[in-house]
């Protein structure tokens, strides 16, 4: 997957990062607690995920002309802008790293190399309805996970079910949107609309609420 930065829309654009080319760029635009977070990173390859996608979500707001306020988690482990302005999410995978961002409208993004294994492991995050149309395609189960992983990162609450509350519509490998309903929960009326980059082996997927 090439490193990439695209503009969404005036209100929202993503970014794909690669891991390794960008490990020695500078990070003078951390904010004082974001460079206090990374020195206190021990291990080498979190240090680069972290920088990586910190890197992504830069690109991301200079494409939108936007200044870099710096980000932090919640207790529900997603991410935000220190000075409460628009939504971001962050992902990393292997080498790549990869951010969204959107000034009004909460986001998700999800980035997965296709595995074999998620086919057996699909019982655990798939429901019956979904095993039933997906076959046993390891790019499919792939891509149904990144899929719902996207929809969770943007509806940004724990104690959500990938298997049990998420549900996917049918879907095949040339679908480039993929429609999900979160169920049993405050967000169970919003259907989700899920845009579906894959190069390669390497899937990206995010959705704007």
């Amino acid at each position: 997957m090439l490193t990439k930065i695209e503009k969404i829309s005036p209100l929202s654009a993503f970014a794909i990062n690669n891991i390794k080319t960008s490990e020695n760029a500078s990070m003078d635009f951390l904010s004082f607690r974001e460079k206090l977070s990374l020195a206190n990173i021990g291990h080498a390859q979190k240090r680069k995920e972290w920088k990586g996608a910190r890197l992504a979500i830069k690109n991301t707001l200079d494409s939108l002309d936007l200044p870099y306020p710096g980000f932090y988690k919640d207790s529900h482990g997603k991410s935000h802008s220190m000075d409460g302005s628009g939504h971001v999410s962050l992902t990393h995978h292997g080498d790549y790293a990869a951010a969204i961002f959107h000034k009004d409208m909460p986001v998700g993004v999800d980035l997965e190399r296709v595995r074999e294994k998620t086919v057996p492991l699909g019982p655990k995050y798939l429901d019956p309805s979904e095993l039933a149309f997906l076959g046993k395609d390891s790019y499919l189960y792939t891509l149904a996970w990144s899929v719902k992983e996207s929809i969770y990162k943007c509806q940004g609450k724990r104690g959500i079910s990938l298997r049990q509350n998420i549900i996917l519509e049918p879907f095949t490998a040339k679908d480039k949107i993929i429609k999900g309903k979160v169920y049993g929960s405050d967000f169970s009326d919003h259907f989700y609309k899920v845009m579906v980059h894959s190069e390669n082996d390497m899937v990206l997927t995010y959705t704007i609420w």
